[in-house]
């Protein structure tokens, strides 16, 4: 996985990303674009615009008895 560093608007200025390399992320079917595949690995290449959600860890739920 990699996250770019910034994104760079129309006016010129650099911005910060809002996801981070780990981060789970929820996106759209038909989002991104399939990178040229390498040793086997798939990678889908996104703009940061086309992530709905970034995926907060699952709260712990007590097994049911």
């Amino acid at each position: 996985m990699a996250v770019g560093r910034a994104s760079a608007s129309t006016t010129a200025i650099v911005v910060p990303l809002d996801v981070q390399i780990g981060d789970r992320i929820l996106f759209g079917q038909y989002s991104g674009t399939d990178a040229p595949k390498t040793v086997g690995d798939d990678y889908l290449i996104l703009r940061e615009d086309e992530v709905l959600a970034v995926l907060e860890d699952a709260p712990k739920v007590a097994p049911e008895s």
